[in-house]
Formats: structure tokens, sequence, C-alpha cells
């Protein structure tokens, strides 16, 4: 029991995002209970918090620690096929043992790793140290070479996949380099993403515009599931429609009536960078079912390789719709329509609800992170968990979720001190509910409009079920690669 109670401490500390708060978390061991693919998995977390890739990056390099595993593991079943080499690596019947499984996935999650992350060696090496093996190349066991050549293979592809990790993820400029209609200081399309000045004085960039050139794992192509409209909002010679009116004074309703719980929310799920990101806050939910569900090793290197590829193809399906449509966030869609007007909202940390000027509206964020580098339509954070809601749903057999997590009063970053003013608990009875929270904490933070936020859903489930039924075919062996 106190061992039970220790892990699920542990993880409702890291989705609480409260690893700086209690220090950094030590590397997980097998004494823990965990098996290797949870350990890999929480190291690749804790390397992203560490590191502060965009959201776009991080949901690929989970893709890509989790597809070497589950290659390496593939190598180890009698019918299951890897991504790149099939059967090519398959181990005859008496090399099928768990010791052998692991050290497998464990050499192939440290090749990917040390490829994405090269500032980070030492922990790494650390972790390999704390399951038994070597870094130095001495161990030539046909278990470490199949899991090093499973993960070369997957590095090779992805090396050339079109996100550009040799040039630090920057737009690669094909067809043409990505610049924005607005400038932080004159709002020229209302229709379009203003790029804003922080508090530090420096401009946001259109963060990885060229992600829908990224080779995506199940999508057929990266507008496969793209909406077939654009923003319910627009503007026309000047003029708003009628949405515009509608979202920009939901939004400010919203932010009318934030109460603590729809604080709460807002900062939960806001997975800012130094955070595991949303792609790997679901990640983190998934540790937890594992460990609800007993999971072993094999069920575990499917359920993270369906899992990590579905938010892979998420995060290309919500940045091509960014990148398509260039809209406008909340923040400057507000400031234009009610400039000049009295509006009553969220007046900035510990005012609560004012009277103030529509061009001085904010959203509840914190004050150096107005609002995300990016076009608003589609919410990425909608895409994501309801793309992950879907293939948790799918791999487990039922939508039953049951973890719930404790916000400690005055825990807030935006309101420190003060909110929320007495514990508040969330719990998610569903995937599909936690997904659906997920979303509307966008609209609650005043980052995404009620538009961006249902479509991305609608999306999100759809990229979910096709990564699901491009996994299956992997795990029964009648995948055909990706080139």
């Amino acid at each position: 029991m106190r061992k039970l109670t220790t892990v699920i401490g542990l993880v409702l500390m890291l989705a609480l995002g409260l690893v700086a708060t209690v220090g950094r978390p030590q590397p997980a061991r097998a004494a823990d209970g965990d098996n290797v693919v949870l350990v890999w998995n929480q190291v690749a977390l804790q390397a992203i918090r560490d590191t502060r890739p965009l959201p776009t990056v991080a949901a690929r390099a989970l893709a890509v620690v989790h597809t070497a595993t589950y290659d390496a593991w593939a190598a180890y079943d009698p019918v299951a096929v890897g991504t790149r080499l099939l059967g090519g690596l398959r181990q005859p019947s008496g090399e099928r043992t768990q010791a052998n499984k692991e050290k497998a996935i464990s050499f192939a999650a440290y090749a990917a790793l040390m490829d994405l992350f090269p500032t980070q060696r030492e922990a790494f090496a650390g972790q390999m140290t704390t399951l038994g093996y070597p870094t130095d190349g001495s161990d030539t066991t046909t278990a470490a070479t199949v899991g090093a050549t499973a993960a070369q293979a997957v590095l090779d592809f992805r090396h050339g996949d079109g996100s550009n990790q040799a040039g630090n993820y920057v737009d690669s400029c094909v067809p043409a380099c990505y610049q924005p209609v607005n400038t932080p200081d004159t709002v020229i399309d209302p229709n379009r993403w203003q790029p804003l000045r922080l508090p530090n004085g420096t401009v946001q960039a259109f963060a990885t515009p060229h992600w829908r050139n990224v080779i995506p794992f199940a999508l057929s192509s990266p507008s496969q599931f793209r909406p077939d409209h654009g923003p319910a909002i627009s503007v026309v010679k000047g003029k708003p429609n009628s949405d515009y009116l509608k979202q920009v004074d939901l939004q400010i309703k919203y932010s009318a009536g934030l109460t603590d719980t729809h604080k709460v929310v807002a900062r939960y799920w806001e997975d800012l960078p130094g955070t595991e990101t949303p792609a790997g806050h679901w990640c983190v939910f998934a540790q937890w079912v594992s460990r609800r569900d007993h999971n072993t090793l094999d069920q575990d290197a499917k359920l993270f390789f369906a899992l990590a590829n579905a938010l892979l193809d998420a995060s290309i399906t919500a940045w091509d719709a960014k990148r398509t449509w260039d809209s406008v966030r909340p923040i400057t869609a507000v400031r234009w329509l009610k400039q000049g007007q009295l509006i009553a909202a969220w007046g900035g940390p510990h005012q609560g609800t004012r009277t103030i000027r529509g061009e001085d509206w904010q959203p509840y964020q914190p004050a150096g992170f107005p609002t995300p580098p990016f076009a608003e339509y589609l919410s990425g954070h909608s895409t994501f968990s309801a793309a992950a809601a879907e293939v948790l749903k799918d791999m487990t057999g039922s939508d039953t979720f049951g973890m719930s997590v404790t916000i400690a009063a005055g825990s807030s970053t935006v309101e420190p001190g003060a909110v929320p003013a007495s514990p508040v608990t969330l719990s998610w009875k569903a995937f599909s509910g936690a997904a659906d929270q997920a979303g509307i904490s966008r609209e609650y933070g005043g980052i995404h409009f009620d538009d961006g936020d249902f479509e991305a859903r609608k999306a999100g489930q759809d990229v979910g079920l096709q990564a699901w039924s491009k996994a299956r075919t992997y795990f029964n062996g009648k995948a055909v690669p990706k080139t």
C-alpha cells in the first residue's frame, strides 16, 4: 500500500505541474514497480521540462522515443512488426524473454533520447546505469543491438521528416517562410494573427509554422481532418460578422464571470514551457492508467506507441489549420472590437471583475505569456486532448478514467496566495470528459474562441481513431511502412 501511495503521489505531482516546488524527481526505478516503458516515458517528460521545446516539437519527440521502443519490443513478439524494419529484427522464441525485451527497449530509448536531447546526455546515461546497462558500447548482446538498430532506423527516417530537427526546428521555408500580416502595434487585418510585444520587449514569432510539412504517422495528408470551413469569426470590409461579435462577447462573459474553479481549470491545463507540454500531459495520464490497470510491459509498449503517434498527428493537424487560416487570437480581437468602450472583465491579478477599457482586456494568463505565439484556429490543446482520449479509450476498451487532482489553496501563479481561496479538486470520470475540460480551459483562459475549441475536438477525435487503426496494423503484423 505504501508503494502504491508513493507512485500515485508522484503522478499527481507531475500532473499538477508541482515539480518545481518539490524538487526535480529522481529517475524511476524498477523497484518502484514501473516497467521500462514507463521509466523511459518519465525520462522523456523530464527532458521536455528541462529543455522547454515547443509543443509540436515535444509531441514529435515523444513519438520518436516510443516508436523506437515499440520497434525494439516488436522484435520479441511473434506477430507484431516494427514501423521501419517490419519483421526484420524478429527474434526466435527462445530469445523472447522479459530481460531481453527490457534491454532492447532501454537501448532504443537511450539512443533516441540522445539524438533528440543532446544536452541531457548525463541524465540519460544515469538512467541506463540505474537500470544496470553500460553506455560505453561494451554491451554487444543481441538485445542491445536490436534496441540500437531499431532506434537508428526510426531516427534515420525522422531526420528527413520535414521537421528540420537539424536546424533546431525553424521554418524550413518550403514553399515560403511565414510572415505575419499584422505588427505588434498595428492591426492591419483583424481576421489574422497578431504577434505581441511581450513585457520583456521581445516580439512573438509564429512557432513552427512549417509543421504541416512533417510526415505524419497515420494521416493520409496534413489536411485530412482540416475543417471544411475556416474560423466562424470574420471581418469583411472592416465590418465584423455576427459570429465575430458573439465569440468576442462570449470571451468577455467568461472573463467577467471567472470563479476559482474556472481559474484553476485554466491554469491546470495550460502546460506552459517548462512543463511536460500538452502532449506530455496525456502521457502522465497514460502512466496513471497503466498503474491503475497493472499493465504489462507488452501492453505499455503498444499503448505509448499509439498514444505518442496520435499526439504527433494531432500536432500536424492543428498546425495545418493554424497556418492555413492564420487566425486572430482573442486578445487581439477583443481589443480591436471593443476599443474605446467600457466592458466588465477580469481586471488583472488580485483585481477581480472590474470595468475596464476594451483595449486593456487581458486573458487569464501570466503577464509574461499573455497568449501563445501562433494562430488561434484550431486549438492545439483541444486537438491533442481529443486525440489522446480516443486512443486511451480504444486501448483500454472503455471511456472510464477515474483520475482526480487537488489544487492547493493559494497555489496560482497568476494570483498567488489568493487563488484558489480553498482547495479545488478536478476529477474526470471519463477520458472524453478530461479532453472536454482541456478544451474549455482554453476558453476560460482567454486563449481560444468557442469555435476553435469545438472544431478542434472533432478533428482530434478523428485523428485519434485513425492513429489507433494504423497502430493496430503494426500490432497484428499487417502494416506497410510509411515512406
